[in-house]
């Protein structure tokens, strides 16, 4: 009798030499355990096949099918023959199987009525789609795919066919006999979740769901193992966040009261516009944390345009009338910088402590980033490190050393996926005490989303717009179908310029030269066309439908004096039209713009597009962005353009940016190189269960904060929230 198998048992011990190097050096699976928790992406049922029609090209695929016919015919380039066996899948979608050489055992082999799991890249020649010479597997001798399966398939044999994520060199079927062969001999671990929370949720236990995930015995125990499974991932996210938040709740921080008569009543009173109603509420929530004992954890979220930067100003004013100072990062200089002038603006006398004018209780508000000429630097430290300087603005400059507060008492975040963990750590750091933290989002963020990653903040949200805002009317311009449309595009661009206004014309790439971060890779697997450039995009505007006109550009590649130059230019009306990357993405606000092209837009995702839009309307006049793309009507991300023409609401297409992506990288798979933990557990489908595990989770760690009388629990939830994605959750 073989050994039993554990979680770390090395699948060479298991499967074998070999085909445990294909399943590590293609799918990343090392041990038993790994191989277990592979859970299969879907499974085909005889009777209800695959949509082949749904099939997109490009894509890897394994389907569920059976042989219609065979036809063998000469090769016209080479010697040889060619077999095409045309499968179908009962629902009138039919695919092309492309054999090279001659191979008649296959064709004896491929009879008509013969079904079977073929896997392969889907291609497309004139107009029909082909798998060429795919991997394949055959259930059957009958003609109906219900007959007995042999021997060297059994992983077959039920009436719920697995169909594995899996790779060129290791196809699905491959993957269900390595599982087979594991789960005869594996011993699950402990089960982590506590007896009490599985007989409350009427969960089945892990050893059994680990079994019937991979060969299920019915539809409903597949439903028990899936739930069961989902459970822990929720609920190992969730005690982590609460966890965070409990230890959070602990750190003594220094209260932040609000002062009759200071600096926060009087901005409000020279304010000339009033605040919405949101603004005031969440002004509200924000001075009530300030004054706490314990740090304000707190994410403000709200729409671009909602005046989430005037809500941070009063609250890092409330700090100052308290005595303390107040720092706010920003992605880049351009937004620093713009952050600055606004803020002096806003403030007027009460932001120019010791200036002629100034108002009899002002503050100092300081600029700190990385060019900064050495005597302006050393003043504005001296102002930072004196105390001075009640407000301080700046890039990741803040956090280098040299760089010391006399009393940081509030940390504001702007555009906080813009930084890593060790950066905030950094800045916080920086105070003798934990400060107050406000961290800032313009990218809506779906309630489930709220709840996973950013479960150790309060979310507090603006969902109306400032009185003043315009609205925003978007299109789709469709680059290849229509090119009469681009040219309009260009005309209606130049008659905006012509009634006053300025525009941006946005490309997804810089040009020649190193990559950034704001650049997408030259090409994609699909083999298109490099995306457009801004360097390339530029002259060709310049001497064809844009000619005449006063035009910049900005991109991330540029110094950082030449940058803020390029941006005060626009801002000053010195420029037309700016040709940019998505530098203008964030905070960039120009309310003379009204219109914004976006090229090559469907290269760009869903919140991103609508972080964009954001940069027209801002003004009196209503904003127009165009998003021109080459996308076939129909196709995915045609249907993706037309979705965000389609609505202003972000929350909306938050929820769509969410469907379309792969849900693990919202938890940091891709931040942290590893593939994501959140195998089963679906954002968008599972609120409620993220909400009952959340639930759960608050009353476990009110009780055991530190897991300590649940010990197999703790390592479950180490395994699979490890460090990296520890750090990815803790953003805020």
């Amino acid at each position: 009798m073989s050994e039993p198998a554990t979680v770390d048992t090395p699948l060479k011990k298991l499967v074998g030499d070999k085909t445990a190097k294909a399943l590590a050096s293609h799918l990343d699976l090392h041990t038993a355990g790994d191989l277990v928790y592979h859970f299969p992406r879907r499974y085909d049922e005889r009777g209800e096949h695959t949509d082949i029609r749904s099939l997109d090209v490009g894509e890897q695929v394994t389907v569920l099918a059976q042989v219609q016919r065979t036809a063998v015919r000469p090769m016209r380039q080479r010697r040889g023959n060619l077999l095409e066996v045309t499968v179908g899948d009962g629902s009138g979608g039919v695919l092309t199987l492309t054999f090279f050489g001659n191979q008649a055992w296959r064709e004896r082999e491929l009879r008509p009525g013969r079904w079977g799991l073929f896997a392969g890249k889907v291609t497309e020649f004139r107009g029909k789609r082909q798998l060429n010479g795919p991997e394949y597997v055959l259930l059957g001798e009958g003609g109906d795919g219900e007959a007995a399966v042999s021997d060297d398939i059994e992983e077959f044999a039920g009436a719920l066919i697995p169909v594995y994520p899996a790779a060129a060199a290791v196809p699905t079927w491959v993957i269900a006999r390595c599982v087979r062969v594991v789960l005869d001999t594996f011993t699950p671990p402990d089960d982590p979740l506590p007896s009490a929370v599985r007989a409350s949720r009427k969960l089945v236990g892990l050893g059994a769901a680990l079994t019937e995930i991979h060969r299920p015995s019915s539809k409903e125990a597949l439903h028990q193992a899936r739930r069961r499974l989902k459970w822990d991932e929720a609920f190992a996210v969730q005690v982590t966040l609460v966890q965070r938040k409990h230890r959070a709740a602990d750190w003594p921080a220094r209260p932040r009261p609000a002062r009759p008569g200071g600096l926060l009543e009087a901005f409000d009173a020279r304010l000339p516009y009033e605040l919405t109603a949101g603004q005031r509420e969440v002004g509200v929530e924000i001075a009530a944390d300030l004054a706490a004992p314990h740090p304000m954890h707190r994410l403000l979220q709200g729409e671009v345009g909602s005046g989430k930067t005037v809500v941070a100003l009063r609250a890092m004013l409330q700090v100052v009338d308290a005595g303390g100072q107040a720092a706010l990062l920003a992605p880049t200089e351009v937004l620093a910088s713009q952050h600055h002038r606004g803020m002096l603006d806003l403030l007027g006398p009460l932001g120019r402590a010791g200036e002629l004018g100034s108002a009899e209780h002002a503050t100092r508000v300081e600029l700190v980033t990385g060019s900064l000429g050495a005597a302006a630097r050393r003043r504005a430290l001296g102002e930072v490190a004196s105390g001075a300087a009640g407000i301080v603005l700046g890039t990741h400059a803040l956090l280098y050393e040299g760089v010391d507060f006399a009393d940081l008492g509030l940390v504001v975040v702007d555009e906080q996926h813009r930084f890593g963990v060790e950066q905030r750590d950094a800045l916080r750091a920086k105070a003798d005490q934990p400060p107050h933290v406000l961290v800032m989002t313009a990218t809506p963020i779906p309630r489930t989303v709220a709840m996973t990653v950013y479960g150790d903040l309060e979310v507090s949200t603006l969902s109306q717009l400032p009185r003043g805002r315009s609205p925003i009317a978007s299109h789709v311009v469709p680059a290849a179908d229509k090119p009469a449309y681009l040219d309009r595009a260009w005309r209606r661009l130049r008659e905006e310029v012509t009634a006053g206004h300025q525009a941006y014309v946005v490309c997804p790439r810089i040009g020649d030269g190193p990559t950034s971060d704001e650049e997408p890779p030259p090409e994609d697997d699909n083999g298109r066309r490099p995306p457009l450039a801004v360097t390339e995009v530029a002259p060709l505007l310049a001497e064809g439908p844009l000619h005449g006109l006063r035009i910049g550009v900005l991109h991330g590649r540029l110094p950082a004096d030449e940058k803020d130059a390029v941006m005060r230019s626009f801002a000053a009306g010195d420029l037309d039209v700016l040709v940019a990357t998505t530098v203008i993405e964030v905070g960039v606000d120009v309310p003379n713009a009204t219109v914004m092209i976006v090229l090559d837009a469907d290269r760009f995702g869903v919140s991103q597009l609508h972080q964009l839009r954001g940069r027209v309307g801002r003004g009196a006049a209503a904003g127009l962005c165009l998003l021109v793309s080459e996308a076939a009507e129909g196709s995915s991300a045609r249907e993706r353009l037309d979705a965000v023409a389609s609505t202003g609401d972000g929350f909306k297409l938050a929820e769509l940016d969410l469907e379309q992506r792969r849900e693990g990288d919202v938890l940091g798979a891709t931040q942290s190189g590893h593939r994501s933990h959140l195998r089963l557990l679906s954002l968008r489908r599972d609120a409620d269960l993220i909400r009952d595990a959340r639930a759960e989770a608050i009353t476990l760690i009110e009780d055991d904060p530190e897991l300590a009388r649940s010990p197999a629990l703790a390592a479950s939830v180490a395994a699979l929230v490890d460090e990296d994605r520890a750090e990815y959750l803790e953003k805020g």
